[in-house]
């Protein structure tokens, strides 16, 4: 009996775990534009239908963001575990997020409407 319950407890945590990473990365519309946010200060707002590279640097390290295809990454990082790297290119989804370095790359639809004017 207690076995059962186990394994029934189990099963209902991976179908829980496996829909929220759906609904993260789920395919929705792609966003028009990227915000750059580091150490909590919006510092650019980049539509991602114009190619360009910019480093981002704080007292914490230094990050290259490359928008090209209209997508964005991450394509250099001095932070010890890269993996804000390994996220690759994207254009929609979670946030791209470097830890370390207090960096955060935000995706959003409709740059005129914003978490709070909504």
């Amino acid at each position: 009996m207690k076995t059962k319950f186990w394994i029934i407890l189990t099963a209902c945590i991976v179908a829980v775990c496996l829909g929220l990473t759906l609904w993260l990365y789920r395919s929705g519309e792609a966003a028009k534009t990227v915000t750059v946010i580091s150490e909590g200060e919006v510092l650019y707002t980049l539509p991602l239908s114009v190619d360009q590279t910019i480093a981002v640097t704080s007292k914490r390290g230094t990050n290259t963001v490359t928008v090209k295809d209209g997508k964005v990454a991450v394509t250099q990082a001095d932070c010890p575990d890269g993996h804000c790297m390994a996220r690759g290119f994207c254009d929609r989804g979670a946030q791209i997020v470097c830890l370390p370095n207090r960096l955060v790359l935000q995706f959003s639809s409709d740059p005129a409407i914003d978490g709070i004017s909504q």
